[in-house]
Formats: structure tokens, C-alpha cells, sequence
């Protein structure tokens, strides 16, 4: 869901007075208020990209369609390059897959050196696959293992984008990590301004809203 940036600042300023602690308030003295709401704008999209990162995967209900184009290699395994934008993985799915995967090893992983195996049973299968961010020389790119064969197809294949304030001055957020977002961008704003202690708050009700 796209959400105005006018309107996540005010959803964060309300954030910020409902949840006083006994510290000075920031807009009080130390800071006008057409400051501090430049200093939120500024949060937005780092608050942002820190809750969808964290957030488990049955809250991210948006994301985009990628893997149109696979490449395969040795023992059924195979690759689908990733766009400029990935920031992460939601779903991936091969047609011929007992289940989905919804994370992505990294290539320092210590389960991704054991996907190079010449033994195909200790790398993944279609019962058990893995799937795995890595640079190639093609690109970056989101390795599979491994299919029944090589007639497979991909049947999902989501993901997150790096998040960026459109032309319109929108921001794609997650329905359900929205308040989480809100907190975490009232988090960044409060610390920025040496607002440690409704600072520390605010993060923790950000974190408990992830649930």
C-alpha cells in the first residue's frame, strides 16, 4: 500500500506525543517543529527498508513478481537473475518443489559451500530447497537447489524492493508493518535528536508490533 509522506509524518508526530517520557520533549525547547519534521522526512525510507527487512514473511503482504528468465546448471540447480531493486526475498517456488522457500541463505553461509557438493542429496532438494543471494558473473542473482529436472518452472517468485519516495511523494509500505514503520521512523527522529530515553521506546513498541 502506498502511504503520502505527509501523512506518515503526521501518524509519526502523533506517535512521538502519545508516548512522553519523563525526558524533555524535543519539540519543546531544543527543537522547532518545522526542524523535526524535516528530521523525520529525512527517516522515512531508512525506518522503511529496517521493517521490512525484519518483518516475518506473513506480514509482508506486498511485493513485486520476478524470475521470468532461469538459467540451469550442474545437477538440476539453477539461477534467476535478480532485479536492481531487490532488497529481499518474500517467496520462491519451483513448480516440481514439495514446499516454497522464504528466506535466502548468503553466499558466507555456511550452508551455501555445501550447495557445491557433487553429491546431490547434501544440497537442496525438491523436498528440502535452498535457494541463495549471490553475485555472478551475469549479475546478482538468486541461486536454486535443486529441481526433480530441468523442465521445471517457476511458479512464485516475490520479492521486496529497496524503498523510495515516488514522484508523488508515496511510499510503498506493507499494510501490516505499518505501525511498526511509524515507531521505528519516530525511533531514528528521537535518537537523531539526542532523544535517548523516548528514543529507546519507541524502537521497542516498533519491534513489538511486528507480531
Amino acid at each position: 500500500m502506498v502511504y503520502e509522506v505527509k501523512d506518515i509524518l503526521r501518524d509519526v508526530r502523533i506517535a512521538i506525543d502519545e508516548n512522553k517520557t519523563n525526558e524533555q520533549l524535543i519539540a519543546d525547547e531544543d527543537i522547532d517543529t518545522l526542524m523535526l519534521d524535516d528530521i523525520i522526512t529525512s527517516k522515512v525510507i531508512d525506518g522503511v527498508k529496517r521493517v521490512h527487512s525484519e518483518a516475518p514473511v506473513y506480514l509482508l503482504d506486498g511485493g513485486y513478481n520476478f524470475g521470468d528468465g532461469i538459467y540451469w546448471g550442474e545437477m538440476e540447480s539453477g539461477w534467476c537473475l535478480l532485479p536492481d531493486d531487490f532488497m529481499r526475498l518474500v517467496v520462491f517456488q519451483m513448480d516440481d518443489w514439495e514446499r516454497a522457500v522464504y528466506h535466502a541463505i548468503s553466499e558466507d553461509d555456511k550452508e551455501y559451500q555445501l550447495q557445491s557438493s557433487r553429491f546431490k542429496g547434501v544440497r537442496g532438494t525438491a523436498q528440502r530447497p535452498v535457494c541463495a543471494v549471490a553475485i555472478r558473473p551475469e549479475g546478482r542473482a538468486l541461486e536454486f537447489y535443486s529441481c526433480k529436472s530441468t523442465d521445471a518452472k517457476v511458479k512464485r517468485a516475490v520479492y521486496l524492493p529497496y524503498p523510495r519516495i515516488d514522484e508523488d511523494n508515496g511510499v510503498e509500505i506493507c499494510e501490516r508493518c505499518y505501525q511498526s514503520v511509524v515507531y521505528m521512523i519516530a525511533s531514528l527522529a528521537l535518537f537523531t535528536c539526542e532523544s535517548t530515553e523516548q528514543g529507546k521506546l519507541l524502537l521497542e513498541l516498533s519491534k513489538s508490533a511486528l507480531v
